[in-house]
């Protein structure tokens, strides 16, 4: 392995456990000519390997489909080819095997009844189980196929359907979203990188019931900037989700979302929008996260460092910012009550913490 010279930028170990200050450079990330890796002796080098060699060979593999990309980011082969398995005994929701979903309204705002809350409670309250084991795996070297597989497992095993698999054809059971991705992000054999950022978006079908949720962490050692960016975020559907009782008007969350984040140099994206969420996948209301929309009737933002538009990569699905500039979003699903507001998929005691709130000192 290769020495940093002594007046470089000290860097830390590339191995999540380790994290010592680094200064021996992987050989083949020299030859190959990709982004320097450094390890803080041989041992842990020879101890990451298995890791950190999957960023070799899928490197190699990436080849330039003449795609104008905005940012950095490329999109890495699949390991495997078709769907992962869904048990027989498991409901489906009606696009499962079709890949088409039904129509619903778009005027039509469903009314939850006491029975029907309960089986959405107990939906929800998975769907939070599964986007926090899906935390968990978040880590240097891990691939977004290793954390769609851990989420669509644990989703089977406890007798629900991941509703994104085959959702007009979407080929995976979560969606990961990185850096410049807004959203829609297709999980494949890239493994994460120091200073990314990721959006884990998991939606789960049980009950009849689709339960939608997502949040956006941060890998390794991250840069203050996204640092903000991601809080900003997550604090802008605090404040939105504090907004709403009943009564309160759906446009008014885009003032709320866009008054807290544009003063910081943020913008909201305008082609995505908060959405209902129950025995169809994606229904009325139609909630815009930014300002001075025209959203009509009473009563999940996604920010950008650069400007608010997008564009879609050539595989459909994967939405990126136009100037490759970071993206953020968080997400719950909530219903309105007499009271107030009940956020179905919140954050307990067994969630692990925001890496932003971590930091916080």
């Amino acid at each position: 392995m290769e020495h940093l010279t002594s007046d470089s930028v000290q860097r830390l170990c590339e191995n999540p456990e380790c994290r010592k200050p680094a200064t021996l450079q992987c050989p083949t990330c020299v030859k190959l000519g990709l982004d320097p890796s450094y390890f803080c002796d041989q041992e842990c080098f020879k101890g990451f390997w298995n890791f950190h060699k999957l960023l070799h060979k899928k490197k190699e593999t990436v080849k330039d489909d003449g795609y104008k990309y905005s940012g950095p980011l490329r999109p890495f082969p699949y390991s495997f080819s078709g769907h992962r398995k869904v048990p027989d005994h498991i409901k489906k929701p009606e696009y499962a095997k079709s890949g088409l979903p039904k129509q619903a309204s778009d005027k039509y705002v469903p009314v939850i009844m006491d029975e029907e809350l309960e089986q959405l409670r107990d939906t929800c309250k998975l769907g939070r189980a599964a986007q926090d084991l899906g935390h968990q795996a978040v880590a240097v070297g891990v691939t977004t196929e290793e954390i769609d597989r851990i989420v669509h497992e644990f989703i089977i095993d406890n007798d629900a359907y991941p509703s994104p698999l085959n959702y007009h054809a979407f080929p995976r059971s979560c969606c990961t979203s990185i850096n410049e991705v807004i959203c829609h992000g297709i999980p494949d054999s890239r493994p994460l990188q120091d200073g990314d950022i990721i959006n884990l978006d998991i939606s789960v079908y049980k009950n009849g019931f689709h339960a939608d949720l997502n949040e956006t962490y941060l890998v390794g050692n991250f840069s203050e900037s996204s640092r903000k960016l991601v809080e900003a975020t997550y604090e802008s559907l605090m404040k939105a989700i504090d907004y709403c009782k009943p009564g309160s008007m759906y446009r008014e969350c885009g003032n709320v979302i866009s008054n807290h984040v544009e003063p910081l140099g943020y913008s909201v994206v305008r082609t995505y929008c908060g959405h209902g969420v129950g025995s169809t996948f994606h229904q009325a209301p139609n909630i815009p996260h930014y300002a001075k929309n025209k959203a009509v009737g009473f009563m999940k933002p996604m920010i950008n460092q650069g400007v608010w538009k997008d564009m879609t990569w050539n595989d459909g699905w994967t939405s990126t910012t136009v100037d490759g500039q970071r993206s953020a979003q968080f997400e719950h699903t909530m219903v309105i009550t007499d009271d107030g507001v009940e956020v179905l998929t919140a954050r307990n005691e067994n969630s692990p913490p925001l890496e932003f709130q971590i930091n916080m000192g």
